[in-house]
């Protein structure tokens, strides 16, 4: 599995990921849910790896 997300793009992942795990505990009702797509967003940037981004053809890892 080859890294195709940069440093940049991880830390925003991280950030975005924090702050949408954070809606499950400021929200009420379904749309809480939407936060844990939190996890997905801090997976991807603590692997450096996004599965959506090989079909794409995107690339944000300069380090090649």
């Amino acid at each position: 599995m080859e890294k195709n997300v940069g440093n940049v793009d991880r830390v925003i992942r991280f950030i975005v990921g924090i702050v949408l795990l954070s809606l499950l505990f400021m929200l009420e009702g379904g749309i809480k849910w939407v936060g844990l797509l939190g996890i997905v967003m801090i997976f991807t940037a603590l692997v450096g790896y996004c599965p959506l981004y090989k079909p794409l053809g995107i690339n944000t890892n300069k380090g090649k």
